[in-house]
């Protein structure tokens, strides 16, 4: 059984549509909000448990494709739900503000408030996909393991750099 078969068919257009908006969204938004982010980054005090600034773009990446397959997985399901649509939709969004929050605007406390935030959406996205297809919802299982790490990072740097 293939990961990109659902109902026994691929929709590779609707696969493409699904994969492309979130890595390009990714892309775009790290050229928008992250300008001189690795500079940034490397002069805030950090925790130990910090990884080094090429890691994100990487991680990232992979992650803006499982969840795109994990939407794409979703939306091929003979009835897909309005609510799961939404809550894909609110987290990507609040997944593209964290980068201007804590990048752009320097607003790490806000940041940090914004991160729960986007974490309790992806669980209930995780939830919702899981409902309707288990692979979806196990897609999206490295993106909570990651948010989590990243809501506890940017604890970390905002408490060590107030």
């Amino acid at each position: 059984m293939s990961v990109l078969s659902v109902n026994g068919r691929v929709d590779k257009g609707r696969l493409v549509k699904e994969l492309l908006i979130p890595v390009v969204g990714g892309m775009v938004t790290g050229m928008l909000a992250t300008r001189n982010a690795k500079e940034k980054y490397r002069k805030l005090k950090q925790p130990d448990f910090a990884p080094p600034s090429w890691v994100f773009p990487v991680v990232w990446t992979g992650l803006y494709a499982t969840m795109g397959l994990a939407n794409y997985r979703v939306s091929m399901k003979k009835k897909p739900t309005a609510a799961a649509e939404s809550l894909y939709d609110i987290q990507l969004g609040l997944n593209f503000l964290w980068s201007f929050l804590f990048f752009k605007w320097n607003l790490r406390g806000t940041a940090l408030a914004e991160i729960g935030l986007l974490l309790g959406m992806i669980t209930l996205t995780t939830y919702q996909y899981y409902q309707k297809d288990k692979i979806a919802g196990r897609l999206m299982l490295p993106y909570i393991a990651w948010v989590s790490y990243a809501l506890r990072l940017n604890y970390s740097m905002w408490k060590l750099n107030k």
